[in-house]
């Protein structure tokens, strides 16, 4: 580089110098979802300006939440590589892990908000609707926390079948049931109502307690518990 000439690698050193120093300084809430990820791209595709792609990936995926909760089968499809990919992935995988130290080793009904955080960041941006079960021990610890099945939400007795049978497996004692709306809309559905309170009525045979069935959109989400539903 001559002497005085500033090159479009430069520049780009330069900008992303700036972002690096306002995260520094002002934290996660300094940059914009796009510069975000802009900044997450560039660590995964050095020596080129990635501000474009990231501002062209935040508008077609709908968002930040989106775009990070996509599988790597659709970023792949979308023309990024596996190193950007996964870079991706790995900045979905921490911010999970960071709201679920919130709830571990925790009572979660008097946890319920940092709860709610944590379902809203796993499930929302999902585009299958899938359903999970949180099972607690007597004093309402998490014992597990597993998908059981995926596809809409409806009263088959399977589906209560499998959820009592699972709780009695890991000798839990309450559940609480969790699944997502992709359409964005929390709203429960009658099919929602009417599972939940199958289950409510299966688990009081076995002295299991059903507290809540929480359904979680990119718009919010609703507890049926909340609204009088149970």
């Amino acid at each position: 580089m001559r002497s005085g000439v500033t090159t479009i690698a430069d520049d780009g050193r330069g900008h992303r110098a700036r972002l690096r120093q306002r995260l520094f300084d002002g934290g996660p809430k300094a940059l914009l979802d796009h510069e975000l990820i802009e900044y997450l791209l560039a660590l995964a595709i050095p020596r080129r300006d990635t501000k474009a792609q990231a501002k062209k990936l935040i508008a077609e995926f709908g968002g930040l939440g989106p775009l990070l909760s996509a599988d790597a089968e659709t970023l792949s499809r979308a023309g990024l590589s596996e190193s950007t990919v996964a870079a991706l992935k790995i900045a979905e995988a921490s911010a999970l892990r960071l709201l679920e130290t919130r709830i571990e080793g925790r009572p979660l009904l008097s946890n319920w908000e940092a709860l709610g955080d944590y379902l809203q960041a796993a499930m929302a941006h999902t585009a299958v609707e899938e359903v999970r079960v949180l099972f607690l021990n007597a004093k309402n610890l998490l014992i597990a926390n597993e998908a059981m099945w995926q596809g809409s939400v409806d009263e088959a007795s399977v589906h209560v079948r499998e959820v009592i049978s699972r709780a009695i497996a890991l000798g839990a004692t309450a559940i609480i049931i969790v699944h997502n709306h992709p359409s964005g809309d929390s709203t429960p559905s009658t099919q929602d109502i009417r599972l939940t309170r199958n289950l409510v009525e299966a688990g009081r045979h076995m002295k299991i307690t059903v507290h809540d069935h929480v359904v979680v959109g990119s718009q919010g989400r609703s507890s049926l518990k909340a609204l009088g539903l149970i």
